[in-house]
């Protein structure tokens, strides 16, 4: 069977070259320009509408006054930016990750591993809007300053329109003094960061207003093997009992799992389906300095030191007051080390001081006489100390033990031992239901701005963070393991729909989209066009700046001067981007 993308791309292929076949033949009018599978409309009609949307001139001249301050403020922003970026890349090349993945860049539904296809409408929406009103901003600064339209139109990819355009004539354009140039230049982005905001205003108000989130613990994800898998759990399921014991929020599921204590639970799914689940202890992640290493992922776990064990309660029991231990896999594998805390101590930090290795990491299982038998133990007993108390420490380093007299330093004020310690029992962790957890709620105060505070501060951050939810999970945040690219797929079933919009039903969902998705691009976009790069707006802007610049001082050809520098300005942001876009992978290794 083939790949739909091998489809959409021959589809594409053959319009291109049905398009290159009738414009060699001039089948087209004069109206309509073909530039590879991209067409453009032109007319000549909108420039009356134009007219008399640029009538009230003095307070378009206010508004783009404004603009331009703001554009500028950004140019100058981004490519400082820009230039910091490329610098940082160069000293310190990051290693690659899905954040910095050259096709990540782009804003292609699908392409983009962050703009998933099943939001496709709302970010071509969001994109046809953003460039309407750039255009338009454009077309009307035009009018207001005086220079002559030559046309407007729209920008099709087959019968998709993907953009608008403005054609201001050139020697109107020129004739124009400088300000008049700057405020109609500026414009466009003035009228994306209006979009934005007046987008990001009806979604965190009435919008995100209407949305709760559904009862249960909401399941974003299943460790293959699980015992949750076995009984049949998956993405986008809600758990609303166990048991008889109903299940409000994500966190009520740890609980009642860890006080029932059962080898075996009943679940309620939202859909009322009701599932058995046998509890067996899985390995989900494992470091790869742990004593336990070989166990590796998806593996279970069936007893300590020959006892039976099925939940996680039973593992760290077993392992309580045993130094080291023997684990035994359903496979038939066993491992002996020690049962602690894996830890890599920090250079100059106390413990380093009073000589624990730092070359390696180490396994702690004793502090002050006191039991260390995971990560949680470690932070809970020192807790019990005081900074500038002297304890033993007690550690295993290639299978020997080795107690230090540690004197504790002070970190946020408490007790500070000096490591950074992995997450479990010597740095393996483990799962006796095996899911992963959506944070549903989270992500709704995020997407309604209800996690950035009150006021014009709260809501500009606001906007900040839901620039960044499409890929929070991509970004190392504790807590937040998945992207989130709206209500959609199979999220939809953790929320519902209550309040003032409760009448639309599961249109508030397609308009949460719509009104993120605009708001996103046309941030974006606007960002985008203030590089100060040609044939960018930034690029027009920079020039001008340049030219205000250089006509104040006394050099006799300021052309040439002004071209220098809008020229060695456009190729530092092109190495730049360059330098973001492909630096991780060329350097980074």
């Amino acid at each position: 069977m083939m790949n739909p993308w091998s489809w959409v791309l021959g589809g594409l292929l053959a319009y291109w070259l049905a398009l290159s076949l009738l414009r060699s033949r001039d089948w087209f009018p004069e109206f309509i320009g073909v530039t590879g599978p991209i067409l453009t409309v032109h007319t000549k009609r909108g420039r009356d509408l134009l007219d008399r949307l640029a009538g009230p001139r003095r307070l378009w001249r206010v508004w783009a006054n404004m603009g331009l301050g703001f554009a500028l403020v950004i140019l100058v922003g981004s490519f400082l930016l820009l230039l910091a970026n490329a610098v940082q890349v160069l000293r310190n090349p990051p290693q690659p990750t899905a954040v910095n993945q050259p096709q990540n860049f782009l804003v292609i539904p699908g392409v983009n591993d962050f703009l998933p296809l099943a939001v496709a409408p709302e970010i071509l929406f969001g994109l046809f809007i953003g460039m309407l009103v750039h255009e338009g901003g454009h077309g009307i600064l035009s009018r207001v300053e005086g220079i002559d339209v030559e046309s407007m139109g729209v920008v099709l990819l087959a019968i998709l329109p993907i953009g608008a355009f403005v054609e201001p004539e050139e020697e109107s354009v020129e004739a124009a003094d400088r300000g008049s140039q700057a405020r109609m230049f500026a414009a466009g982005v003035t009228n994306n960061f209006l979009l934005t905001a007046i987008a990001f205003a009806i979604l965190f108000g009435p919008v995100v207003g209407s949305i709760g989130v559904a009862p249960g613990a909401a399941v974003g994800g299943v460790f293959p093997g699980s015992p949750a898998a076995q009984a049949g759990v998956d993405a986008g399921d809600r758990i609303v009992a166990v048991g008889e014991q109903p299940i409000e929020q994500n966190s009520d599921l740890e609980e009642t799992l860890v006080a029932s204590g059962a080898d075996r639970v009943t679940l309620t799914l939202g859909d009322g389906t009701e599932t058995s689940v046998r509890r067996s202890v899985l390995v989900t992640g494992v470091a790869d300095d742990s004593p336990f290493a070989s166990l590796g992922t998806n593996t279970t776990i069936t007893a300590v030191n020959g006892t039976a064990v099925q939940t996680e309660a039973a593992l760290r029991a077993a392992v309580a007051n045993e130094t080291v231990v023997t684990l035994d896999t359903a496979g038939g594998d066993r491992v002996t080390g020690p049962a602690g805390a894996l830890v890599t101590v920090v250079p100059d930090g106390p413990a380093a001081t009073d000589g624990l290795p730092t070359e390696t990491p180490i396994v702690v299982t004793e502090i002050g006489g006191q039991r260390v038998a995971s990560q949680t133990q470690l932070n809970a007993v020192l807790d019990d100390f005081d900074a500038g108390e002297t304890v033993s420490v007690t550690t295993y380093q290639d299978g020997a033990a080795e107690t230090n007299e540690v004197e504790l330093g002070a970190q946020d004020g408490t007790s500070y031992l000096g490591v950074q310690v992995y997450r479990g029992i010597s740095g393996l962790v483990v799962s006796d239901f095996g899911t992963t957890l959506y944070p549903a709620q989270t992500y709704l105060d995020m997407a309604g701005g209800e996690a950035t505070g009150p006021g014009i501060v709260g809501f500009l951050r606001g906007i900040g963070v839901s620039l960044l939810l499409p890929l929070i999970g991509s970004v190392g945040l504790t807590g937040l393991e998945y992207n989130f690219a709206g209500f959609v797929g199979w999220n939809l079933g953790f929320f519902t729909v209550e309040g003032p919009l409760a009448p639309l039903g599961g249109g508030v969902f397609v308009l949460a989209n719509v009104l993120f998705w605009t708001g996103w691009i046309n941030l974006n976009l606007g960002f985008f066009n203030c590089i100060p790069a040609f044939p960018l707006d930034g690029g027009h802007l920079l020039r001008m700046m340049a030219e205000a610049v250089v006509s104040r001082l006394p050099i006799g050809d300021r052309q040439i001067a002004v071209r220098a520098i809008t020229t060695s300005v456009g190729l530092t942001m092109l190495l730049a981007l360059l330098l973001m876009l492909f630096g991780p992978q060329l350097l980074g290794g």
